[in-house]
């Protein structure tokens, strides 16, 4: 990786001897890997992957609580380049953080990628056509092609309550899991119900004198069914043909509902039927609880919230040693957790797991443009892209996991924007071009078109993670990843201007 400032002339040769450019990927989870792989596939190694934590994985390396695994079936939560032999229909953290390192090593991807580094700014130089990335180290990168893949559920979001720092128990969140304490038999207080708590709770039941689970709001559950494969199935699905034929039927299971984005609109036939079915586990679960019944009915309409994958976690909220507290928490005290009714409840340890800041893309990472502006300024709190990637004023950077792409099935989402952001790296290749980006109008009219497609959902109606301080739902796709990877196909070059830099420093259309 070269290591120069980009206020030098360039060389005649703009990429050196290899003839590629050179590129700066922020993030070494399921997107970084996947534009490791894509570059290398298109010829181009003259790359590299920053990633601040200790190892590989992205939110799999971070997130290392008791019970964590995915929401989406393992075969296709996973490339469709690399098949493994999962040993779970839902793979937990440990499978999914070990298949992603057999990824880096299969591919060659391990001598490119820096860990335990933080990337902290990016800066375009208009005169060079280049982005200057400072590293924590104070190290400065020079790269071509920028591209962050840091994804928007990976900084958490502590809470603010009163006396929280005189807590005198070991208090930590669930994304930044403190395995050193030993919980059994202690009082413990979880903070939260959404997808992680969904899947730590039956794990701390089990080992808890006391579990209090506090609940500002109750989710939409669906009994995710996860099982271990049994061997016969394993071995059948060692054959192509097998884990293709079972890989389409689950990405159809969830594309049936989302050509229309009917799923997130109450009213319809299939969100009426996602909801009968929501309310009928509930019926089940808890017949013979009423007041657990009337507790974990959500009062909004599906999906409002995330809906919550999870088939241990109504059966542990009825075990003696678990208490749900339907209440927020108002403050925190030595020994415990006050809720907003006023009442006390005495805990050793407590959990908080109350989210991230999903809203609030790319927020350790300081970006800025063209024009010198940086990017959240440029945002001024709604973030957007065009298929939420790139951004007006902001060349040769595209995003993985990017503003409005949450939804469906994520990693062939994810698949598809490596494929886009390698697209532009061959552009600035073989075109007589050195920097690329989407035209304004394209942008604003793809996002004026999204917002539209937005309207009538129950997104729209519910507090969540996926509106902005405005009200504009910042984080969702609607359409699921058929619709969004043709998009990526049809829409790229037609979307974009191209620009040459001339030995004299300007720049003309390319």
């Amino acid at each position: 990786m070269p290591e120069r400032s980009a206020t030098e002339d360039e060389e005649p040769a703009r990429y050196g001897p290899e003839g590629t450019p050179t590129v700066v990927i922020v993030g070494a989870g399921f997107g970084g890997i996947a534009a490791g792989v894509k570059l290398r596939n298109a010829g181009i190694d003259t790359f590299t992957i920053i990633e601040g934590s200790p190892g590989i994985g992205g939110t799999w390396w971070d997130n290392r609580y008791p019970g964590a695994e995915v929401d989406v079936a393992s075969h296709l939560y996973s490339y469709a380049f690399k098949h493994h032999d999962w040993t779970r229909t839902h793979a937990g953290q440990a499978e999914l953080q070990k298949y992603l390192e057999e990824v880096v090593d299969d591919y060659g991807l391990r001598p490119h990628i820096r860990l335990g580094t933080l990337v902290e700014e990016a800066v375009w130089d208009e005169r060079t056509h280049v982005w200057n990335v400072r590293l924590d180290t104070g190290e400065m990168l020079v790269a071509h092609l920028f591209v962050s893949a840091v994804g928007f559920l990976n900084t958490p979001r502590y809470p603010d309550w009163p006396g929280l720092d005189d807590f005198e128990g070991p208090k930590f969140h669930t994304a930044r899991w403190e395995p050193e304490h030993d919980l059994a038999g202690k009082r413990i207080g979880v903070v939260g119900t959404g997808s992680s708590a969904s899947q730590v709770v039956p794990e701390l039941a089990k080992i808890a004198g006391k579990l209090y689970v506090f609940q500002r709001d109750p989710g939409w559950v669906i009994a995710k069914g996860d099982r271990d494969f049994t061997p016969e199935e394993r071995a059948a699905l060692r054959k192509p043909v097998n884990r293709w034929k079972l890989r389409l039927r689950s990405s159809w299971l969830i594309e049936k509902g989302l050509i229309r984005a009917d799923l997130y609109r109450p009213g319809s036939k299939v969100n009426q039927a996602r909801e009968a079915g929501c309310r009928a586990y509930i019926e089940r679960e808890f017949a013979d609880h009423p007041e657990l019944k009337e507790a974990v009915t959500p009062k909004y309409p599906y999906p409002g919230k995330r809906p919550i994958l999870a088939s241990g976690y109504y059966p542990a909220l009825k075990l003696p040693n678990v208490e749900l507290v339907p209440r927020a928490v108002e403050k925190v005290t030595a020994h415990g957790l006050v809720d907003v009714d006023g009442v006390e409840r005495e805990i050793d340890v407590l959990v908080m797991s109350t989210g991230f800041y999903a809203a609030e893309y790319l927020p350790r990472l300081r970006v800025v443009g063209r024009d010198g502006i940086e990017l959240h300024d440029f945002w001024n709190g709604e973030p957007f892209a065009f298929l939420g990637m790139t951004v007006p004023g902001y060349p040769n950077f595209v995003m993985l996991y990017g503003p409005n792409t949450n939804g469906g099935e994520i990693v062939a989402n994810l698949e598809r924007q490596a494929e886009y952001a390698v697209r532009i790296a061959r552009r600035l290749q073989y075109e007589d071009v050195t920097a690329v980006e989407v035209k304004p109008w394209v942008c604003r009219a793809f996002n004026n078109w999204l917002q539209k497609a937005m309207l009538g959902t129950s997104w729209t109606s519910t507090h969540t993670y996926f509106v902005s301080p405005t009200g504009r739902v910042v984080t969702q796709w609607p359409y699921g990843a058929t619709v969004y990877g043709l998009m990526t196909k049809l829409f790229g070059c037609v979307s974009e201007t191209a620009r040459n830099l001339t030995p004299g420093g300007t720049t003309r259309l390319g």
